[in-house]
């Protein structure tokens, strides 16, 4: 089965073409940077205005590149939530519309399920059960992952997701939009001893996350030591990274597994895949991650997911919907996925 994915869930177009046999066979991202940069963050109606713009010329890029007339497409899959509502219709719409008019199944997506298989796409895939860490701007989670749809959260971030506090702490620290790899940069440069952040919700019993206090310790922190935002950002990383290494060691020791997917914006961040490649090195766990372009937000993704719900009979009626939230846990469970 030959897939087109349509992501568009907030500030990323992602277009891609996934064939069940012959792997991935072209993909295309557009970044909304440049358009929500002076704003200091994403602007929703901006947002689904430039998907308006953007969507249908890069699906005929990615036609061309994968050299598929829309007759060789046999499904389309598109994300349907959790995200930005305004942002999350303009694919939908145009997904369902194409499958229509092309006679083909679609199927809506969920984006962080996405998130959660993009490592199935490389050479090297983790066989299920596996621990997932889903680390982004808008969601910090653990999940114990028994099948394809059987999803169980173990923690999620109550407050700032991990993503979101390295935006924030980059804002104040004056390094722009979007931070996150701005103040990972920047952290290479600094001394990681000078200054010790706190590991937020470590001392304490379970597997959830709190990164919002981070970023008022680095404003405190700041206000004293002006002239150190360096060394700061390499405190204030080092936190978040210890933060979630303590938490994967916990809920690996309570599921027992052997294998974690690491996947979502921030676990492109090299810091966080250094520190967890050498601990889960000594404790002999299998660590997993996307390639970095599929870190971010994309077609690959959803084609992926959408092609392997599609085979296994699902599809998605005629009505065009969008979830600005949407539980892992209401997903149907996929037997022999893989």
């Amino acid at each position: 089965m030959r897939v087109l994915g349509i992501e568009t869930s907030c500030d990323e177009t992602g277009i891609a073409i996934y064939d069940n046999e012959q792997g991935l066979l072209a993909h295309a991202i557009y970044s909304q940077t440049e358009i929500h940069e002076k704003y200091g963050g994403v602007v929703p109606e901006l947002a689904s205005r430039d998907h308006i713009q953007k969507t249908l010329p890069l699906i005929e890029t990615v036609l061309t590149e994968a050299k598929c007339k829309a007759s060789s497409i046999h499904g389309v899959a598109y994300t349907a939530g959790p995200g930005l509502v305004g942002a999350l219709l303009v694919g939908a719409s145009i997904g369902r519309s194409l499958a229509f008019a092309w006679g083909v199944p679609a199927i809506a997506v969920h984006h962080m399920e996405g998130h959660l298989l993009a490592p199935l796409l490389e050479d090297k895939t983790p066989e299920f059960p596996f621990l997932a860490l889903l680390v982004s701007g808008g969601h910090t989670m653990l999940v114990d992952v028994r099948a394809m749809g059987e999803y169980h959260v173990l923690g999620d971030s109550v407050d700032d997701a991990a993503g979101e506090a390295f935006d924030k702490t980059a804002k104040i620290l004056g390094l722009g939009y979007p931070g996150g790899p701005k103040l990972a940069e920047l952290a290479q440069k600094g001394d990681r001893s000078r200054f010790h952040f706190p590991r937020p919700m470590t001392t304490r019993p379970g597997l959830d996350f709190s990164f919002s206090g981070l970023k008022t310790f680095a404003l405190n922190t700041l206000q004293n030591n002006s002239s150190a935002k360096e060394d700061i950002a390499a405190a204030f990383e080092d936190a978040v990274v210890d933060t979630l290494l303590i938490k994967c060691q916990r809920a690996l020791r309570e599921t027992g597994y052997k294998r974690l997917v690491v996947a979502g914006g921030v676990s492109a961040n090299l810091h966080l895949r250094e520190t967890l490649d050498r601990a889960m090195q000594d404790i002999d766990v299998q660590v997993f991650y996307p390639r970095h372009e599929f870190c971010t937000d994309n077609g690959a993704m959803i084609a992926f997911t959408g092609c392997k719900r599609l085979i296994a009979g699902q599809r998605t009626d005629l009505k065009v919907a969008a979830r600005s939230r949407w539980p892992l846990s209401e997903l149907e469970r996929i037997e022999n996925s893989l």
